[in-house]
């Protein structure tokens, strides 16, 4: 499903926040290195272990024009599956105002297991084959990520996407500090100056949103606490699961088919103790066959946002990759902002743009 997929800032093991409504949020700490192997593995293809004979000025061709058109093409597919995801999770439960957004998490999540698994079976993909070990010491990874979803869904339900765009930031100041107690990291003076400009921009922009809500707001900055704990959680047990995997090691689609289908009977659990399951049963929105559409659609999306991801990543570099993925916040918001017609006020429009700008010099920070 995070997520909120994407890989911003993979430079080492700097981390930024996962994208807004995204549901498969591990990418977000995988380091520079581990992230370009594995993208080299998931798109460089297997033709060589299948016996192909290729003609090697043709395929200097090929690659000629690959490399001109790759990164367009990537960057592009990685945009359009990103905002087009958090559009969409924002239409099913706002626009339909879904109120169940912990089977809504269980829904994506399954298509999410699904198709994993179906790419592992047909060899598209590499997935590690799990065991109780394994599965043991993610769980209190899962927990938090499961957590961190459902926080999400229901910030993202309550508060405008300009918003939760700006408020996420509140993410990285949290790992920040995080980082520096747990694993003695310490930041250079331009991140934390980013940082205090997006306090500042936070707190500016709560002040002046016309359309405040207090429950949304409470969800959001849960989101973000949550969020920071998984990233912080995830690069401990990492280390931790790897010894019981195989290979030796835990690749990215492996973390995402061990969220996604632990998620499940945890999220089967929260739909029964919340009665959801009695909701989904009586409400009428579930008999539009748009609205499962669109549900389809977003979980697919998120899905599709680690695949792009790491085709971006591959094509041009953590250092690009970043960058866009910062840059990407700014349509994504504006559009948030129109489609939904979010009332607006100067001063909060200036501080949701301070806020875009705040995370752009962030980004640029954390690559000096």
């Amino acid at each position: 499903m995070s997520s909120d997929f994407k890989l911003d800032a993979v430079k080492g093991h700097d981390s930024e926040d996962p994208e807004v409504g995204s549901l498969n949020a591990v990418h977000t700490i995988l380091p520079e290195r581990r992230a370009t192997i594995l993208s080299d593995r998931l798109f460089r293809g297997s033709r060589a272990g299948h016996g192909e004979t290729v003609s090697i000025p043709n395929e200097k061709r090929g690659h000629g024009s690959a490399k001109k058109s790759g990164p367009l093409l990537s960057g592009t597919a990685y945009c359009i599956s990103s905002c087009s995801m958090i559009l969409l999770n924002k239409v099913v439960l706002s626009s339909y105002n879904f109120n169940a957004g912990v089977s809504l998490m269980f829904y994506q999540n399954l298509i999410s297991s699904v198709i994993v698994v179906l790419l592992g079976f047909s060899g598209a993909v590499t997935v590690e084959k799990l065991n109780w070990k394994l599965v043991r010491v993610w769980i209190p990874v899962n927990i938090i990520f499961i957590g961190m979803l459902v926080s999400g869904m229901y910030s993202l339900k309550y508060v405008n996407i300009a918003m939760v765009t700006i408020l996420k930031n509140v993410t990285n100041i949290l790992t920040a500090i995080g980082e520096l107690y747990l694993f003695r990291k310490h930041q250079s003076q331009k991140v934390w100056t980013a940082m205090f400009l997006m306090i500042i921009s936070a707190i500016s922009s709560g002040i002046t949103d016309i359309s405040f809500d207090t429950l949304g707001y409470a969800w959001q900055i849960s989101n973000c606490i949550l969020t920071a704990s998984y990233s912080l959680t995830l690069r401990r047990v990492m280390d931790e699961a790897k010894k019981y995997t195989r290979s030796g090691s835990l690749n990215e689609v492996s973390m995402v088919l061990l969220n996604n289908l632990l998620s499940l009977p945890f999220a089967a659990f929260l739909i029964i103790m919340f009665d959801e399951w009695e909701y989904i049963i009586s409400v009428d929105v579930i008999k539009l066959p748009m609205f499962w559409v669109i549900a389809t659609a977003s979980g697919l999306l998120g899905l599709a946002i680690s695949f792009t991801s790491m085709w971006f990543l591959h094509q041009t570099g953590p250092t690009t990759y970043s960058l866009v993925g910062s840059l990407n916040k700014i349509p994504i918001s504006l559009a948030g902002l129109v489609l939904f017609k979010v009332p607006l006020s100067l001063p909060n429009l200036f501080s949701i743009l301070f806020g875009l700008f705040a995370g752009i010099f962030f980004a640029k920070a954390k690559m000096s």
